[in-house]
């Protein structure tokens, strides 16, 4: 809003105010929105792993780290992970190219990666279940589950997602709201990875040292 003053001759001064709205680029706020929410799931991570700091030596006289961690598999998850975060990469590199097909096909890609990382995930999970160390079971298996779940259900949410973006993209093609709905769900997913590469550190590697 601004402000114009009449000259003296004109008689009194008089103020008026200019009520235009400044021009705002086509989806500024979208993109504005989306990094502040990922600012929030940032502050929930934090507070995840500060949890595990605190709680993740409490066995109870149960299981640990050693005696339910398999290294390779969670490497092999580790590696499901990456690969589609490299394949979401191409999938970007397609879009600013205007290649419609080559998108859906690098996203197509990414959704398998993803789907495999779940799986994986649920047997690890399922086959921890099946010896008996349940959530309830300690505080170290609490806070592990916790951590570890919240972000498989934001892989999940991030899959769903991506399918109803492949949805959009052969209903409307590579328009420029499809295109802001992509670079967002790219920040949500590489943002996703650098939170395992936390876990799997954090978590694992250094569950295996205690």
């Amino acid at each position: 809003m601004s402000t114009t003053v009449l000259p003296a001759s004109a008689g009194p001064a008089e103020t008026f105010y200019d009520f235009d709205e400044h021009p705002h680029p086509e989806g500024h706020s979208t993109m504005l929105g989306f990094w502040i929410y990922l600012m929030s799931d940032c502050l929930i991570f934090a507070i995840l792993f500060a949890c595990y700091a605190v709680l993740g030596g409490n066995f109870a006289a149960g299981p640990g780290p050693k005696d339910l961690f398999d290294l390779n598999l969670v490497a092999v998850n580790t590696a499901m992970l990456l690969f589609s975060s490299i394949t979401y990469g191409f999938a970007m590199l397609a879009m600013q190219q205007d290649r419609l097909r080559a998108t859906q096909l690098w996203l197509v890609v990414t959704g398998l990666f993803g789907a495999a990382f779940l799986s994986i995930e649920l047997y690890e999970f399922h086959h921890m279940i099946a010896e008996g160390a349940t959530p309830q079971r300690s505080a170290f298996l609490s806070a592990f589950f916790t951590l570890v779940g919240t972000h498989g259900l934001h892989v999940t949410f991030g899959i769903v997602w991506l399918v109803t973006l492949l949805a959009q993209l052969a209903r409307h093609g590579l328009i420029q709201a499809n295109k802001r709905r992509l670079m967002c769900l790219s920040l949500f997913w590489h943002f996703l990875d650098v939170i395992w590469i936390g876990v799997f550190t954090f978590v694992y590697l250094m569950g295996m040292l205690r």
